[in-house]
């Protein structure tokens, strides 16, 4: 008969037992003593009991030492900065008071709470039992309402008759005073800090993405001071936190209080709903109220012909004026964003000629613009607005006083080196024309033209974003400060979703939330009267000797650009990155914009098709412009018309200022059929329909720059159609070029309203691969000569 089975012993586990002692209970404190200080009554403490299976009565600790069943459990407790406290220690106010038997506490009676909020859901997973005992303090507390104020700060400018600040002003960042609360067991607490807290602790709520991620059932803690801790269910802090990104930052919330708001970033409170009645929004009435005067106030109308103006506007452009009035009515900033060469410069004097009539250019308006075209405005005045007395500033001496007049005229550059003397007037109008040249907020000039005083302002550009989403940024912030949250936010929030991660869905929000302050119209839509466009892209075939050239060069930059981006990544080495492809370009032009080439590598393929081709087409009547981003590539070309006898116009960053409206002139007058222009000084603002036809003579990284400059010809005024030869060296890093144009180009489409989701994705190092790739085999006659397409007759 087998023997019976021996009985397994029962299973000991631990059991954490915590209790809080005040002087209701006797005690006084506990004395100082190793790392522990004096410290007062309440204390809580921690007691280790060993329990089993069988349900036996807890097996207390012995009060010594560390050896037996207990010791595992007890290391642990000392680990997790449990600190040990003899019967001794404690301080009672009777003269025999009850024997606690063996107990721990923590250094701080503040540190219990985020011990029970984050140490023991860790112990009871790992099967210690715990249990508490009545009066225990460090429970957390369930939140049971929500408060969230908005109220206007005091000496904000209202608006007649109200309580709502007035909508005017862009420089008044402090109109609004924004309050967040919580209530637990009837206690109402200011939630700023501890959310404060929440978003170091936990970077989810910070991001977008992973705020969404985030399960609503999920239970988040809360950490007020004195080691008090709240609980509740994520829902509603997502809620909120949907709006908080880009309207505030962590370091707003860390003080308490109200955060101060704009008044556009109040106004985005609006679309605020309280989920399931667990928010109570105080003062949504007067925020409404400032929301309802924009309802009030209709869609934007068509404005009629102004009465003394020199030319009579199309429909579009009445349209366009209409809005700009609407803007200036309820005091908002806007971006006049039209397709290039649709008047933008016509629709903004016609603005400014009604404002006078009305009697609100008083202290008259300040235009910003790129050096170059400071003759074309002067001109156009003169021409549209005869009534406006306009001048230009040059930078005179010091100790100039501002001229009188209703329009001032100044270059970007005069800016932030006369502040002082520009910001003694509070200007009506402060509008910026080709506004992209100040998407960098921290340079000198953006950060004086935010200086500039101001009661209203424009932006004028038909590229308002161009490489990123930080450039529409920086627009949208000169005009209305805070509107999209700051820098650091907007690219938390918007721009990295949309860039690196393709999210269409957010490009729709963000194109939803600046559309109303943004007005684009595209030729095709409006003046369907123009003549058609064609663009072409010719490919050339580099000769053999410089194909190798191209080839070595290629290799040394392949492995250049390695390097960088081993060591510093494409972030920190994009500039160097740029560089090293900077003469595989050049090389596509010339080989001899290189330095120490070999001399017998003969004349670029560029220069060879303008030789062969460039004489037909003057012959054939057309009036052409050449552009090129190289100075010493046009010098070249420059050489060549020279042997050929042709007679040409220049107009680059080396043109004085005072023969630039002279050269244009003679151009548009028909005495010379030829002009060649660098990218930068002759790519915006100029009016040369005198042209039919444009040569590109390299591509540069963004579609917008290059269409912009081809705008020069095709724009209202012409009559002729335009034709654009883009030229090309076949399979080099111009080719691929092309491929990143088109992303950029889907990037501003996409936050434009038109849903370009797959193609958001921005510059990547992957890209590198393909831009230095080496060229394909040389196939025989291929490139040598383009489609007759290309040269229509």
């Amino acid at each position: 008969m087998p023997a019976p089975a021996t009985p397994a012993p029962p299973l000991l586990r631990p059991l954490l037992r915590l209790q809080t002692l005040d002087r209701g209970d006797g005690l006084l404190g506990v004395r100082r003593h190793g790392r522990l200080g004096p410290r007062g009554a309440p204390l809580s403490l921690m007691q280790l009991f060993l329990v089993d299976d069988a349900g036996g009565a807890p097996w207390p600790c012995p009060p010594e030492g560390h050896a037996g069943p207990h010791g595992p459990w007890i290391q642990q407790l000392l680990a997790l900065g449990a600190q040990p406290l003899r019967a001794d220690h404690l301080q009672w106010r009777q003269a025999s008071p009850p024997a606690p038997g063996r107990v721990w506490t923590l250094l701080l009676e503040d540190d219990f709470g985020d011990f029970v909020t984050d140490v023991l859901p860790r112990l009871t997973a790992e099967g210690w039992v715990v249990e508490r005992l009545p009066g225990f303090r460090h429970e957390p507390l369930p939140v049971t309402a929500w408060h969230l104020g908005l109220s206007a700060a005091e000496g904000a400018e209202a608006a007649e008759g109200t309580a709502v600040p007035r909508l005017a002003a862009p420089r008044q960042r402090g109109s609004w005073l924004l309050s967040l609360g919580l209530e637990v067991q009837g206690e109402r607490l200011d939630l700023a800090p501890l959310m404060a807290n929440l978003l170091r602790r936990d970077k989810r709520w910070l991001d977008a993405v992973a705020l969404e991620a985030i399960e609503d059932d999920e239970v988040v803690f809360l950490r007020a001071p004195g080691g008090r801790r709240f609980h509740t269910p994520a829902a509603p802090l997502k809620q909120l936190m949907r709006h908080l990104l880009s309207l505030v930052t962590p370091r707003q919330l860390e003080g308490g209080g109200a955060v101060r708001l704009s008044r556009w970033q109040a106004q985005q409170l609006a679309l605020f709903e309280e989920e399931r009645g667990r928010w109570q929004f105080h003062g949504r009435d007067v925020l409404e109220a400032l929301v309802a005067r924009l309802h009030a106030a209709g869609r934007p109308v068509v404005a009629p012909q102004p009465e003394g103006l020199g030319l009579a506007l199309r429909d579009y452009q009445r349209q366009g004026v209409g809005w700009l009035q609407y803007l200036g009515q309820q005091g908002l900033g806007g971006i006049l964003a039209d397709d290039m060469g649709l008047g933008k410069t016509a629709q903004t004097l016609a603005h400014l000629w009604l404002e006078k009539q009305a009697g609100r250019l008083a202290r008259g308006a300040l235009l910003v613009m790129p050096t170059s075209l400071l003759f074309n405005w002067a001109q156009e005045a003169a021409r549209v607005t005869p009534g406006l007395r306009v001048a230009t500033w040059h930078g005179t001496p010091r100790g100039q006083v501002l001229p009188e007049c209703d329009l001032l005229l100044c270059s970007y550059g005069l800016v932030w080196r006369d502040l002082r003397v520009l910001s003694g007037r509070d200007w009506d109008w402060l509008v910026l024309d080709e506004g992209q040249a100040v998407k960098n907020a921290a340079s000198r000039t953006a950060r004086a033209l935010r200086r500039l005083p101001s009661r209203q302002r424009l932006v004028l550009s038909g590229t308002p974003l161009e490489n990123h989403l930080g450039e529409l940024w920086a627009h949208v912030d000169f005009l209305m400060p805070g509107y999209l949250g700051d820098a650091r936010s907007f690219a938390r929030h918007w721009r990295k979703p949309i860039e690196e991660g393709g999210d269409g869905r957010r490009a729709r929000w963000l194109a939803a939330r600046v559309r109303p302050f943004l007005l684009r119209r595209l030729k095709d839509e409006v003046a369907p009267e123009l003549p058609p466009l064609t663009e072409l892209q010719v490919r050339l075939t580099l000769p053999m000797p410089q194909r190798q050239l191209y080839e070595s060069v290629r290799v040394a930059a392949d492995h250049m650009v390695r390097r960088i981006l081993a060591r510093q990544g494409l972030e920190g080495g994009l500039i160097s990155v740029l560089d090293a492809m900077l003469r595989l370009r050049q090389l596509c032009c010339d080989p001899r914009l290189i330095e120490e080439v070999p001399p017998n590598l003969g004349e670029g393929v560029k220069l060879a098709w303008l030789r062969e081709h460039l004489p037909d087409l003057l012959r054939q009547g057309r009036r052409v412009l050449v552009f090129s981003q190289f100075a010493r590539m046009l010098d070249l070309v420059d050489s060549l018309l020279h042997e050929l006898g042709l007679p040409a116009l220049r107009l680059s960053g080396e043109t004085p200022e005072s023969q630039r409206g002279t050269r244009v002139a003679r151009f548009q007058a028909g005495e010379c059929p030829l002009m060649l222009l660098s990218l930068k000084a002759g790519g915006v603002g100029l009016n040369l329909t005198a042209a039919d036809t444009v040569i590109h003579l390299d591509p540069w990284w963004n579609p917008a720059v290059q269409a912009q400059a081809s705008a020069r010809a095709h724009r209202i005024g012409q009559d002729k159609p335009v034709f654009v030869h883009q030229l090309l060296v076949q399979g080099s890093i111009e080719e691929r070029i092309l491929a990143l144009q088109a992303r950029k180009k889907a990037l501003a489409e996409g936050v434009m309203g038109v849903d370009g989701a797959a193609e958001l994705l921005k510059f990547s190092a992957a890209d590198l691969d393909g831009l230095l790739a080496p060229l394909p085999e040389a196939m025989e006659g291929a490139g040598d000569e383009p489609d007759d397409a290309a040269f229509p007759s």
